[in-house]
């Protein structure tokens, strides 16, 4: 069985390549860099950007593993269309869409919300993986770094507001049972559950690295400004622009029903287990 795992460099879509060759599977990397190596993968040169190219890499997979890089909104709609295109044309036996925390209401819009409509009136089996926010998001240098210099982690959000965490190796084990489990579709929601508040991950980071350390919720504004330098203005305003629209919300939990416990018996690592296995 083949499997096309977009993202097989990076943060997302390592950890799906890395569980599927673990499981002898047979897995197709496209890249817009045909240069570049992934250990147990085969590359192919297709980016987002080519509907021929992902169509002829999509032909014949068994499963394609997908998620929207963070850039500009208007790139990333031409992608999610290009995506579609071609999956109607190469028909792959199953789509997994990683939403990425990004919203997929209809009413809201966006290219996050077109790819998973889009998916779903495609015909082809397909699943979408909802997580709320990334643990991974606070290995950043200026969030991690304050908690080891400072013992103060510092994020976007309100001390009161309960996040179902999930972390990109979560991710990875619901897109490998969700291949293995084609009657499972809709959306699946991932992350911690109950959810959990800042001062719960100060908590488990204190336990962690031997050391007294406290939430602060920071602006968006000075969010904006600590990520800029690693992924740039735009898409740093965009994220900023997020987490504003976040400061409304009462939390971030995914609903029990359609969550990945009760649907795939996948139940996401807790914070102090992150931790552990991010050697920190």
């Amino acid at each position: 069985m083949t499997y096309v795992i977009h993202g097989a460099t990076g943060a997302q879509g390592a950890p799906v390549v890395s569980a599927l060759t673990a499981a002898g599977k047979s897995v197709t990397a496209p890249t817009r860099n045909p240069d570049a190596t992934v250990d147990g993968a085969r590359v192919v040169a297709a980016g987002y950007s080519s509907v021929t190219d992902l169509t002829a890499a999509y032909r014949g997979a068994d499963g394609v593993f997908v998620h929207l890089p963070v850039g500009a909104e208007e790139d990333r709609l031409a992608f999610a269309n290009n995506i579609l295109a071609a999956v109607r044309a190469a028909r792959p036996g199953r789509v997994v869409f990683s939403t990425s925390g990004f919203p997929i209401d209809r009413a809201i819009g966006g290219a996050t919300a077109t790819l998973a409509a889009g998916l779903a009136d495609s015909g082809v089996s397909h699943a979408v993986i909802a997580p709320e926010l990334y643990l991974e998001n606070l290995l950043m240098p200026y969030v991690v770094d304050s908690v080891r210099e400072r013992g103060v982690l510092p994020y976007p959000i309100r001390a009161d507001f309960p996040v179902s965490w999930a972390s990109h190796l979560d991710i990875a084990d619901v897109a490998v049972a969700l291949f293995e489990q084609p009657d499972i579709t809709g959306v699946i929601g991932v992350g911690q559950y109950p959810a959990i508040t800042g001062p719960d991950l100060a908590e488990a980071f204190a336990a962690r690295f031997g050391r007294d350390v406290v939430f602060r919720p920071i602006s968006p504004d000075e969010f904006r400004t600590s990520v800029a330098p690693l992924i740039g203005e735009g898409p740093a305003a965009g994220i900023a622009e997020a987490y504003r629209a976040m400061s409304t919300m009462p939390d971030r939990s995914i609903a029990p029903a359609n969550s990945a416990q009760k649907l795939l018996d996948v139940t996401p690592r807790t914070t102090t287990h992150w931790l552990e296995n991010m050697g920190l």
